[in-house]
């Protein structure tokens, strides 16, 4: 299984050659704005940080295989490859860190993490019961301008599953994560949210083009956005079951594969 797993790394990572560095469409204002993920409905939206934009950065680059696992960082390197400074560019690799994307060895450097194929089912047990949760909550908490942006991304995704654009696709799910994180209006939530997020949609990038999948993922990610939008919280707990179910298949599947 390992010599399979390495063999998707280095698939997947040569996908990435050459791709052009992904930015936020021109204009667009994105969940990850906001800060505060129990913030006042009304909250107005401050601008990123130059450590959350380190951070949005990097995460981005890991979680799309740009930067594959195990692959070793430096704080001079990243932030010559984003023009930050190394303050910010340190405060983002510690929160990735305790996101576990990537791992900091004392005395040998900073590596990209490894990705566990069997430990991912036991993320998702837990990734189900508060996708349930948030979406419940965002259904009922969400403001008018929320609303508004979660109807938007599920007709968004719907046209990422038509066109099969990954690209597209990985955008919308980690806003939509975002917006629906904050929707929800509750901190604790969120914060545990933050802590698997980024390595269930590593892990789906990596393995999709062996297992298949992309337009039933954003179609059923779509469905959560709509009744969230809906403000139908019984319909919005549904639709993360019935995505968490997918995505417990998919892993089973990827996992046959690598055998």
């Amino acid at each position: 299984m390992k010599a399979a797993a390495k063999a998707g790394i280095r698939s997947a990572g040569t996908r990435q050659a050459g791709r052009a560095e992904i930015k936020a469409a021109p204009g667009r204002k994105t969940a990850g704005t906001a800060r505060n993920a129990a913030g006042p409905a009304d909250a107005v939206e401050a601008p990123l940080s130059l450590t959350e934009k380190a951070y949005a950065a990097l995460e981005e680059r890991i979680v799309t295989l740009q930067l594959p696992p195990g692959t070793a960082v430096s704080e001079a390197s990243l932030s010559a490859m984003l023009g930050i400074g190394r303050t910010p560019i340190r405060e983002a690799l510690q929160r990735l860190a305790r996101e576990r994307l990537v791992v900091i060895v004392p005395q040998r450097g900073i590596f990209v993490s490894e990705i566990n194929l069997k430990s991912q089912l036991r993320l998702l047990e837990v990734r189900r019961e508060l996708e349930r949760l948030m979406a419940r909550c965002a259904s009922r908490r969400a403001n008018e301008t929320e609303l508004k942006r979660f109807g938007e991304i599920a007709r968004e995704l719907v046209q990422a599953a038509q066109t099969t654009d990954d690209t597209l696709f990985m955008r919308l799910d980690r806003e939509f994560n975002l917006l629906t994180a904050n929707a929800a209006r509750n901190e604790f939530l969120a914060n545990s949210m933050s802590l698997i997020q980024a390595l269930s949609r590593r892990f789906w990038y990596m393995h999709y083009q062996q297992v298949g999948g992309l337009a039933e993922t954003a179609r059923l990610h779509a469905e959560v956005a709509e009744a969230i939008a809906q403000q139908d919280a019984d319909r919005a707990a549904l639709a993360s079951d019935n995505l968490l179910d997918y995505m417990e298949k998919f892993t089973r599947a990827t996992l046959d594969v690598s055998n």
